[in-house]
């Protein structure tokens, strides 16, 4: 257990049976009256962000989270397939677990990391950028990329981003997992 008074920026606290991330806190001791912590806390699973003021000293209950090495296997319908690598046991996640966006850009081998509470895991952290190849786009039309644009191309996970006019089926992508947007080529 912890208090109010141990408060840092990503300290993860359980309230009300779920998992929130400290984004923001700060101590205020008013003239008159007592001690109290205003705070910012970010949902972990869904990403709400919530206001809560503590009194001072209020006990929490402080949240560790382990991480852990994992690799994407493949996708069953709506169930994603990990494996760890640190054992080599297997589990699998829905794309509501996971996140939708973030679900987007998992290609059958990649590594990626997975935070636990306990045994349960809770959030999938991707790598900032990955390559994926381009599976449709129209072709681009000459003269067009002189003057720049974008169009929307299907990558081979299924997710589509825009990109420029000059790219063609095929071609090795490398795009931002944040964002979920066209960096460069590969």
């Amino acid at each position: 257990m912890a208090t109010s008074n141990d408060f840092h920026n990503g300290m993860v606290i359980r309230k009300d049976g779920k998992l929130f991330a400290i984004t923001e806190f700060l101590h205020v001791k008013p003239g008159k009256g007592g001690a109290f912590v205003r705070s910012k806390l970010k949902e972990v699973k869904t990403g709400r962000v919530l206001e809560v003021t503590w009194r001072a000293g209020e006990k929490v209950e402080d949240v560790r989270l382990e991480r852990r090495k994992t690799q994407f296997l493949y996708r069953s319908g709506d169930e994603f397939h990990f494996m760890k690598l640190d054992d080599y046991e297997q589990l699998f996640l829905s794309a509501e677990a996971i996140g939708k966006k973030k679900a987007e850009f998992l290609k059958d081998g990649l590594e990626v990391e997975m935070l636990f509470d306990g045994d349960t895991p809770v959030i999938v952290e991707l790598p900032n950028f990955v390559e994926l190849a381009v599976e449709t786009t129209d072709p681009g039309v000459k003269g067009d990329t002189v003057s720049g644009g974008s169009k929307p191309a299907t990558l081979e996970t299924g997710a589509v981003v825009q990109v420029p006019l000059f790219i063609e089926e095929g071609q090795l992508l490398k795009i931002d997992t944040r964002k979920g947007t066209y960096v460069s080529r590969a």
